[in-house]
């Protein structure tokens, strides 16, 4: 039966475990399925970024709830986590407090219904979903689920440095000097690598301001250190977002920090440039546009441009999502980014994230699609719902409550540990990201 088969969430992130807490507080079974070693694994790949939030806006009311139980301590609300902060001081217990229904080192390949592919109808929501997962020592097994929560952030699929969509021209042959994350300009190794040397970041939102202004910094202390800030749009705008009227403090100043770097001449900007071309010469990589300007060479590339979902794996399920930001089509107008800042994403939940295929959701950072930037706050508020949901309790379901912090601007991720605090993007990529969510950094 359908009922007696535990509910998958696919990602050990922030989300996803705060998936597993909601629908335990609900007492459904669960099954989590992460490809990673350890919970919050693409949080651990960016653990020397500081995020926007504190912890009084990271932690889930169901989560804690079952942490409480082992003896878990609550970190003070007003800190700000780094992302390894929050993987060794969160997620790895909450993953230890669900116990043996996390599983590691389980990569899904691929979910549908038993015995029906995409195009069959019949009987197709009596049968239980089947999910394909791949083991790390090499072999495959089949999970039947009452219900799929796709929690598995966008962290892993960066948006390409080409300005339509695609890698540009040259991109992938020279992947040595290209790097799609903000680098670690705390370890030595990655300090080396910039050091004394010019680099070009390319992107607008909180992950490319994240890189500026560490670069910025390194330039300070390491002469000949050039940077150079390459924008697609005409002008900077609103890139530097809300400064002080943003409500999230270390968030507007970020921005600030990343203006004063500009005014002081630290980094050079470039404006009206997407590229179309990346030609690899002794001198180091040279940025060409569509018009065939060319930028002077630099020795690394940073490509902040954003992330988009893996729906490669998807193929078998009915997914209803929006042909622009491949998002679900209820969400999509919720949180189109020429529309909406983080403050007036209006409150959501299993209602938007649903699907024609029933008991199927995206959620987390995958959920938003293209769009940018993702509040863990957001992704708690839209598991509860589809907990709810899939438990029977549709009046709960329905009761979505949400207020997120008002920003300028709605994209990207923190700032390096060492210089004041900030966002990140995936979590929960969240790059989610903050996943947040497990996901681009999603921005928590």
């Amino acid at each position: 039966m359908v009922d007696g088969n535990p509910v998958v969430v696919i990602g050990a992130g922030p989300t996803g475990l705060a998936t597993a807490a909601e629908l335990d507080r609900q007492g459904l079974p669960v099954m989590v399925l992460e490809k990673g070693r350890t919970a919050g694994a693409a949080v651990a790949e960016w653990g020397h970024v500081r995020l926007f939030s504190t912890w009084r806006d990271l932690i889930d009311p169901a989560a804690e709830a079952l942490l409480a139980a082992t003896g878990w301590r609550r970190p003070d609300d007003s800190a700000y986590p780094t992302g390894a902060e929050w993987v060794s001081s969160y997620l790895e217990p909450l993953a230890a407090a669900l116990g043996t229904r996390v599983r590691f080192g389980a990569e899904v390949i691929g979910v549908s219904r038993r015995g029906r592919g995409r195009v069959v109808d019949a009987d197709r929501t009596a049968e239980p979903f089947t999910v394909r997962l791949r083991e790390a020592a090499g072999g495959e097994e089949r999970v039947l689920a009452r219900a799929v929560v796709d929690t598995s952030g966008t962290w892993g699929a960066p948006n390409p440095l080409g300005g339509d969509g695609l890698p540009a021209l040259g991109e992938e042959a020279a992947a040595d000097r290209i790097t799609y994350r903000i680098p670690d300009l705390a370890d030595e190794t990655q300090r080396a690598r910039y050091a004394g040397e010019a680099t070009a970041v390319v992107g607008r939102g909180h992950s490319a301001l994240t890189a500026l202004v560490s670069l910025a910094e390194l330039a300070e202390r390491h002469p000949g250190t050039r940077v150079v800030w390459v924008l697609r749009r005409g002008e900077i705008g609103d890139a530097f977002g809300g400064g002080d009227a943003d409500q999230l403090a270390a968030r507007g100043a970020l921005g600030t920090r990343a203006k004063e770097a500009v005014e002081s001449g630290r980094v050079r900007v470039v404006t009206g440039f997407r590229v179309a071309e990346v030609r690899t010469t002794e001198a180091g990589a040279v940025l060409v546009d569509d018009s065939g300007r060319e930028l002077d060479p630099v020795r690394r590339v940073v490509a902040l441009t954003g992330f988009r979902p893996d729906l490669s794996w998807l193929g078998e399920i009915r997914l209803g999502l929006d042909t622009t930001l491949q998002a679900p089509v209820a969400l999509a107008p919720l949180i189109d980014p020429n529309v909406h800042s983080c403050g007036t994403v209006y409150p959501h939940g299993a209602a938007e994230l649903s699907h024609p295929e029933q008991g199927f959701y995206l959620a987390g950072m995958k959920s938003y699609g293209r769009a940018p930037t993702f509040l863990a706050l957001t992704g708690y508020e839209q598991v509860r719902s589809i907990a709810a949901e899939i438990a029977g309790d549709h009046a709960a379901a329905s009761r979505v409550e949400l207020t997120l912090p008002e920003t300028g601007v709605c994209a990207g991720s923190g700032i390096a540990d060492g210089v004041p605090t900030a966002e990140e993007d995936g979590c929960c990529g969240t790059p989610e990201p903050v996943e947040l969510a497990g996901t681009r950094p999603a921005s928590a």
